[in-house]
């Protein structure tokens, strides 16, 4: 998916993916899709555009630095 947005939304692939923007959102049924074409659900879950899913992640997102 080409993304329109200036910077770029972050990529399928890559580890902030979640930061994307939401293009369209459905709450009353749990799920988002953002503009990278990542579906997000309310339990965290995410079906990836090429058909993979990532389990449920609670927490602090993968990409994000502990504190010292």
């Amino acid at each position: 998916m080409s993304c329109l947005h200036n910077p770029a939304c972050p990529d399928a692939d890559a580890v902030d993916r979640d930061a994307a923007h939401t293009v369209c959102s459905y709450p009353e049924q749990g799920w988002s899709r953002l503009c990278n074409g990542v579906i997000i659900f309310e339990d965290t879950g995410e079906l990836l555009p090429d058909g993979r899913t990532i389990a449920p992640h609670r927490g602090p997102a993968p990409h994000a630095v502990a504190p010292a």
